[in-house]
């Protein structure tokens, strides 16, 4: 059976289990003009987008878990929220299955990634509402890991804490890794001597930008494995083994589409475009045509399934983040991979403004080292300038004065 067989047998097995119960979707799929479908194309072809604006207005309407849940609330056991990166956040239900089912997912990037039963994997972070790494410390448990929660503590206790248990992995987002490395060289910690050989950094982009993983594999002495993932549709893909800029899908959990921003249409492989994902299980709260607002470029791998095709670059941004400066295109990965670029910036912050009803942009850098600081601004100054052909501002920060982050990244402020 291809892939293509087994995703539209598991997608009308989902269709068929919500049709019924399901209010949210009921009705958009009596618009859909039934409850099978052909083929993914006549999928795509009849049923409508859903959108992060329906469903924050369904569930402002019907507060307070909306009404995409297929079942009585009361068979739910699970809730997290989602991270608020485009508007208020969102509670999600799960019932056991459907938990089971991002578990499930979970452990497949676990294996993708090469970890084994027995091994030890450290999460320093707090665990709150955000599904992201409670599904990785779950599925790490039942695939056999030893998992380490480090919340609560400082930075400095939790790198103590690595070096006491000695942990195989770390997950982590990439800012907080990078984070505990500039901690580290701070307090005369020697990372790469530590027992971290592999790192699943997620959350946000970055893991796939060659700046950002040699910066982080080299402060680690590890190796760097990136994810991503949402709390409404759960983990969708991991680094490929052989080559770390793609992102391989989860092609037997997801239909995954690329579509125009803008038209909403198809896109080919090789176009930047927006990711649509469809989860083929989670009936408890499903998803259809979700336009997760995630820009990505599709790339075929060859000798494959032609549906499994991989993430190149990534995640390259938010279609909402981008902003256009003097003609010119930018995407908080672009402006990453060029801040990472440079040696002795630690956090840093895009403040984006306007002039003479023109966007413009500044950055706000902190710099790890004070003796020279005039140099580094001079580094990324230009720096910029050969990657964007834009003049871009860089002033220094005094230290601890920009945001740290310990889960995922908000660097990009509008001012008014």
């Amino acid at each position: 059976m291809s892939l293509a067989d087994t995703q539209l047998a598991l997608l009308n097995d989902l269709v068929a289990e919500i049709a019924n119960d399901n209010a949210f979707y009921a009705s958009k799929l009596v618009k859909a003009e039934g409850k099978e479908f052909e083929s993914l194309e006549d999928f795509s072809a009849r049923m409508p987008f859903t959108t992060k604006q329906e469903l924050a207005e369904d569930h402002a309407s019907n507060p307070p878990y909306g009404t995409n849940l297929t079942y009585p609330v009361s068979k739910y056991t699970r809730l997290h929220q989602t991270s608020g990166t485009s508007g208020r956040p969102l509670p999600w239900l799960d019932t056991p299955e459907g938990w089971q089912w991002v578990l499930d997912n979970w452990k497949s990037v676990w294996r993708e990634c090469g970890a084994q039963a027995g091994e030890c994997a450290a999460f320093p972070f707090s665990f709150g509402p955000f599904l992201g790494f409670w599904a990785a410390f779950e599925a790490g448990s039942q695939l056999g890991l030893r998992c380490v929660p480090l919340g609560g503590q400082t930075s400095l206790e939790r790198l103590k804490m690595i070096d006491r248990y000695a942990p195989d992995w770390l997950c982590c987002t990439p800012t907080y890794a990078l984070h505990l490395i500039n901690v580290a060289k701070r307090e005369g910690v020697d990372l790469r001597s530590n027992s971290v050989e592999r790192l699943i950094v997620g959350g946000e982009p970055g893991g796939s930008l060659p700046e950002v993983r040699e910066r982080i594999e080299s402060g680690w002495g590890a190796k760097l494995f990136d994810h991503h993932g949402m709390t409404e549709v759960g983990p969708v893909t991991y680094s490929d083994g052989e080559d770390p800029s793609l992102l391989r899908i989860l092609h037997e959990a997801y239909f995954a589409e690329i579509v125009d921003p803008e038209t909403g249409l198809s896109l080919e492989l090789g176009e930047v475009g927006e990711l649509v994902l469809t989860t083929l299980g989670r009936a408890g709260s499903p998803l259809l045509r979700y336009r997760t607002g995630d820009l990505v470029k599709g790339k075929a791998l060859p000798g494959e399934d032609p549906q499994a095709f991989a993430l190149d670059g990534g995640i390259l941004g938010r279609a909402d983040d981008m902003v256009i400066v003097r003609g010119v295109n930018l995407y908080p990965s672009a402006v990453d991979a060029v801040v990472r670029s440079v040696d002795g910036i630690g956090e840093y912050q895009v403040l984006v403004g306007s002039k003479d009803s023109m966007t413009e942009i500044s950055l706000s850098i902190e710099c790890l080292s004070q003796s020279n600081p005039k140099s580094v601004e001079d580094a990324l100054h230009k720096k910029l300038r050969e990657v964007f052909s834009l003049r871009i501002p860089v002033e220094i920060s005094e230290p601890g004065v920009l945001p740290q982050f310990e889960m995922k990244a908000k660097r990009w402020k509008m001012l008014q």
